[in-house]
Formats: C-alpha cells, sequence, structure tokens
C-alpha cells in the first residue's frame, strides 16, 4: 500500500494554535480542520459581543485556514458546532447561514460544560480539496 500525502496546514490571517495540534491538516484531498472560536487574531482574545459575534469570528477563522489549504466554505462537507449553552442554537444558526447557504455540509451540534478561553462556540470542519459537483 502506497502512502498518503500529509500537509499541515498553517496560516498567520487565523489564531495560532492555543495547544499541540494543527490548524488544519490535509490528507489526500481531505482536509481536516481544527475547532475555531471566536478569537480576534490580532489581539488573541476573543471578541465581544456574544454567541453571534464568536461564531462569526470562528467561521471567519474557519475560512482562512480554508483558503491556506486551497478550499473554500464550498468544500466543506462536514462541520461539528460546540455550544456552552444549547439555547445558542438559533443564534449561530443565524450567522452559520450567512457563511453556508445552500448545499449544506453535514453537521453536528452539542451542548459542553466548557470551551478554551471561555469561549461561548467552537466550530471545526472537514473539507474535501477540488470542485465537487452536487448530484
Amino acid at each position: 500500500m502506497s502512502a498518503l500525502n500529509r500537509k499541515f496546514i498553517y496560516t498567520t490571517s487565523a489564531p495560532a494554535a492555543i495547544g499541540p495540534y494543527s490548524q488544519g491538516v490535509l490528507v489526500d484531498r481531505t482536509m481536516y480542520i481544527s475547532g475555531q472560536i471566536g478569537m480576534d487574531v490580532v489581539t488573541g482574545q476573543l471578541v465581544v459581543g456574544g454567541v453571534q459575534a464568536q461564531a462569526k469570528q470562528a467561521l471567519t477563522n474557519m475560512g482562512e485556514i480554508l483558503k491556506a489549504g486551497g478550499c473554500t466554505y464550498n468544500n466543506v462537507v462536514k462541520t461539528t458546532v460546540l455550544l456552552k449553552d444549547i439555547d445558542d442554537f438559533n443564534s449561530v444558526n443565524e450567522v452559520y447561514s450567512s457563511f453556508f447557504s445552500s448545499n449544506f455540509p453535514a453537521r453536528a451540534a452539542y451542548q459542553v460544560a466548557a470551551l478554551p478561553r471561555g469561549a461561548l462556540v467552537e466550530i471545526e470542519a472537514v473539507a474535501v480539496l477540488g470542485p465537487l459537483s452536487d448530484s
């Protein structure tokens, strides 16, 4: 069996990892994007404005990592949304739908006990590199 190509994705346009992990990893044509919180890349702090502002920043950060790996939001096939409070589900959906407006990726959403840095939301994704056709 031949080895698959693995490439570690990093961009200064998104916050650096705050632990021993990569922003993203591309294996063959599949890109795995680590969970993104609403951290401002310049200040290194969570953005103010509540869960919607944090969700928007998390998805913006994800977009920068996607771009660094040669993808766009259209390449995303699966996301996981982690929420500090499941009652924020609809608020996050409002923001999420401005990034994913059709041909939605598969998704799971969970309430969790706590998130890094006291974040209200964290979003991770799996994307597939290259053109996709819908059937």
